[in-house]
């Protein structure tokens, strides 16, 4: 299902019309996902608005055919202003770009000025993974934390997915009943819609297995595999505040999420001698420079083994 665009508040007829056509191609042809088509469509919503009082009445194309790389920087400006990070500028800024070259390919208009505007430094973030005994205790005290005997399996089987084949939430959270991890591999749809075969360790599997005999709810082969108590689909809220529970139960880091067990699941392969571009193909990430985040997580670790045990970093 097509969700409908956020409204072009601050476009004229012509520009609303191209912003509804890039809007269909996104997903009608670029099949991209409904959270990316949501963000893409405020980004471009919030330029639009912007340009409505920057040029004193709703952006046409000819207006858009005319903007200049100060009227871009005005809009970076502005952006700052209201104090958004500069992570979401640079994404605003790279959405920008993928709009005006879809009207340049349409004929509709042509302006370089968006891409004569660098985008804003954004400092890389280095992934926050646990360290191996908290990610296990995670897995292991998680079902502690729930009434329900099957929801305790549900909460255990959902982390041991998150860690043992470092899976984004939002992938395990797509799973259907069908799709439930079994035999050696599982098939998981990626960002971008991209397929990815991910080894599954017996623990896992077991896991699942463990959760599905318990679970009081059937909802078919195409229905989803991880139910909330209701019988419904899980919302990833509630995975996100057991982790916030589990975080005051084992003292653990502000930065334990569900999506830090993903980077725990590189990180500690990278330690035990796994290479970047498995590690890559495992996460499913488009570009190995996403990747090699995870050896500045494994530089850090070996600096600070060093500092604690070698004589001259102790020596006062």
């Amino acid at each position: 299902m097509i969700i409908p665009p956020v409204p072009a508040v601050g476009a004229a007829p012509d520009a609303a019309a191209a912003v509804a056509d890039w809007w269909r191609w996104l997903a009608e042809e670029r099949r991209t996902s409904p959270h990316t088509l949501d963000a893409y469509g405020r980004d471009l919503a919030a330029f639009l608005a912007f340009l409505a009082e920057h040029l004193g009445g709703p952006a046409t194309l000819a207006a858009l055919a005319g903007l200049t790389p100060a009227d871009v920087r005005a809009y970076l400006a502005a952006r700052a202003r209201r104090g958004l990070a500069r992570s979401s500028t640079a994404r605003a800024l790279s959405t920008l770009r993928g709009f005006f070259r879809f009207l340049d390919r349409r004929g509709l208009v042509s302006n370089a000025a968006v891409t004569a505007v660098r985008t804003p430094k954004v400092p890389r973030a280095v992934p926050k993974a646990l360290t191996p005994q908290d990610a296990l205790d995670a897995v292991a005290v998680v079902a502690e934390l729930s009434d329900a005997d099957w929801i305790g399996r549900r909460d255990r089987a959902l982390l041991m997915l998150l860690y043992g084949c470092g899976l984004r939430l939002g992938e395990a959270l797509g799973l259907t009943r069908a799709q439930a991890p079994r035999g050696d591999t599982l098939r998981v749809l990626g960002k971008g819609r991209k397929e990815r075969l991910v080894p599954l360790l017996p623990a896992v599997t077991r896991a699942v297995a463990d959760y599905l005999d318990a679970c009081p709810f059937d909802p078919g082969p195409e229905g989803p595999l991880f139910l909330g108590a209701r019988g419904g689909a899980l919302n990833p809220g509630v995975a996100q505040r057991q982790m916030r529970r589990l975080r005051a139960l084992l003292g653990l880091p502000e930065t334990a999420t569900p999506h830090a067990l993903r980077h725990s699941f590189a990180t500690h392969l990278l330690a035990g001698g796994g290479d970047l571009r498995t590690i890559q193909e495992l996460l499913g990430h488009a570009s190995l420079s996403t990747t090699q985040r995870y050896t500045a997580v494994d530089a850090e670790r070996l600096a600070a083994v060093h500092r604690k045990a070698h004589p001259r970093a102790r020596a006062r």
